[in-house]
């Protein structure tokens, strides 16, 4: 992950853009909101780690395969850029870690036939619900 998200952090563009939300008169004068791109291509992913980067990122990521986060929670520049890294650096963590593999459950044999006469008993029941024959 080391060399992957410094790569990352390296060609990350950052724009700076007039963020909405609470500031006061100084809203319209600074732009404190931060829209990162990074160019997924360039990062020279594993393919099954770019395909699950695909999944998790959704809609952040674009057709031209860039990853775009904006970060605008904050009221200043630099709380905002470090978010956005924050971020990108927890969805390339996300997408490098494959998932873990699922073991199939063991059931004894007790387990089983008491499963299995559980299930008779509640068919009994259901049965008994049906139209009465007169």
């Amino acid at each position: 992950m080391g060399k992957i998200a410094d790569r990352a952090l390296e060609i990350a563009e950052e724009k700076f853009i007039a963020s909405s939300g609470p500031g006061g008169q100084n809203v319209n004068k600074v732009a404190s909101a931060v829209q990162l791109r990074v160019d997924v291509f360039r990062l020279g992913l594993p393919p099954e780690a770019y395909a699950r980067l695909q999944e998790i990122a959704g809609s952040k990521l674009t057709k031209g395969g860039e990853i775009l986060i904006a970060a605008n929670e904050y009221r200043t520049q630099e709380q905002n850029r470090e978010a956005a890294r924050e971020r990108l650096l927890a969805l390339l963590a996300d997408a490098l870690n494959p998932p873990r593999k699922r073991r199939k459950s063991r059931l004894n044999r007790v387990g089983k036939v008491k499963r299995l006469k559980a299930k008779k008993e509640r068919g009994a029941v259901k049965a008994k619900r049906g139209k009465v024959d007169w």
